[in-house]
């Protein structure tokens, strides 16, 4: 029996291992900047609503209750400007990686199907396509693209690795080509709330998409926004029709958000408070950080948005994760995320103040 593992890539932060014992060694610790988990507390609110809904002995649905569709619905209204959404525009899911990896499966992609993803992308959409069988395909523009046997385009936009965030210009012409050759467009948004330098718009915006979700769908998280990476919280809003087929396609697989975190999703997204709060700490640490890195000689591109810096010495990424680990610093090699990144390395602005102001000064010896 073939191994479905064969068709993937290495995991790729089994190879930062070692990197990961040489910075751990330093006198001082490690100042780990290479993933962007949330340190920072779960605001206490949020906290409350879970331990408020903690009693709760039976299954939860796949769908979630209607106060969590309202809070989707609703939030997608506030900060995105989409309009006109009902319950069946919006999908609870259990982290984005989750829908990430399983999509294209889930979504009944297999041979003789490709699914699109940017050049410089997070590694899981290659992952999701070859999880299915289909070919996974790279592009500069989507425009670009041979349409042929193409089924799915992941956007993702603010980036990660780089940062780098799509206008509404950019979004609406990949909009419109997509509909023409009857591309299913999903749009990667986790960072949305998380612009510094311009403020990013969504596809399910009016001026990108015209009033109408045909064909596109936005793809949500709380782990950043509200510190909710250990919750498991995400959702997708957007094309009706696509959300009805992955709701019964989930309901048999029973992919099923827990009740508490649900009424903790609720809370999180009635909440703007906590938001503004945890955009300043990363603000500090962003200015810090980049500072630091720009007077020890790299240059810093794209990342005007997101919780990374792309920086460059313009040397291969892995001479530059070797030289900061023995400084006690951990960063994520580009190549992880492309062979375009190859001379580029992903700088996290998530650990706490001290850790932050420790690599500041490690960076400046």
């Amino acid at each position: 029996m073939g191994t479905v593992s064969s068709r993937l890539p290495v995991f790729p932060w089994d190879r930062l291992e070692p990197y990961k014992t040489t910075a751990a060694a330093h006198a001082d610790g490690i100042v780990d900047l290479s993933v962007g988990t949330p340190v920072d507390p779960v605001p206490a609110l949020v906290r409350k609503a879970l331990t408020d809904a903690a009693d709760s002995p039976g299954y939860p649905t796949v769908w979630g209750t209607a106060a969590l569709r309202d809070a989707l619905t609703g939030w997608a209204e506030r900060r995105l400007g989409a309009t006109g959404l009902a319950h069946t525009n919006v999908l609870p899911v259990v982290g984005s990686k989750e829908l990430v990896a399983w999509l294209p499966t889930q979504l009944g992609l297999g041979a003789g199907d490709r699914v699109a993803h940017p050049r410089l992308a997070y590694p899981t959409y290659e992952v999701g396509a070859r999880l299915a069988g289909a070919e996974p395909v790279v592009y500069d523009a989507p425009w670009d693209l041979d349409p042929a046997g193409l089924k799915l385009l992941w956007l993702n936009s603010p980036s990660n690795p780089t940062g780098r965030v799509l206008g509404a210009e950019e979004l609406r012409r990949t909009v419109a080509w997509a509909r023409e050759h009857g591309v299913l467009v999903f749009s990667d948004e986790c960072y949305i709330e998380l612009g510094w330098e311009t403020d990013p718009v969504s596809v399910l915006h009016p001026d990108v998409c015209g009033g109408s979700y045909d064909g596109i769908v936005s793809v949500h998280s709380l782990s950043k926004r509200s510190n909710l990476a250990g919750y498991r919280a995400a959702f997708l809003a957007g094309d009706a029709a696509v959300l009805g087929e992955l709701l019964q396609i989930r309901k048999h697989g029973g992919m099923m958000i827990p009740a508490p975190v649900q009424a903790a999703t609720v809370a999180a997204l009635g909440d703007t408070e906590h938001v503004g709060e945890q955009r300043e700490r990363y603000a500090r640490r962003r200015t810090a950080l980049r500072e630091a890195l720009e007077a020890a000689g790299f240059r810093i591109e794209h990342s005007e948005a997101s919780l990374y810096l792309w920086a460059t010495r313009d040397e291969s990424c892995w001479d530059t994760v070797a030289d900061l680990a023995k400084r006690g610093i951990l960063v994520a090699p580009g190549d992880f995320y492309g062979t375009a990144g190859e001379r580029f390395v992903r700088v996290a602005f998530t650990a706490t103040d001290e850790r932050v102001d420790a690599a500041v000064r490690r960076l400046a010896q």
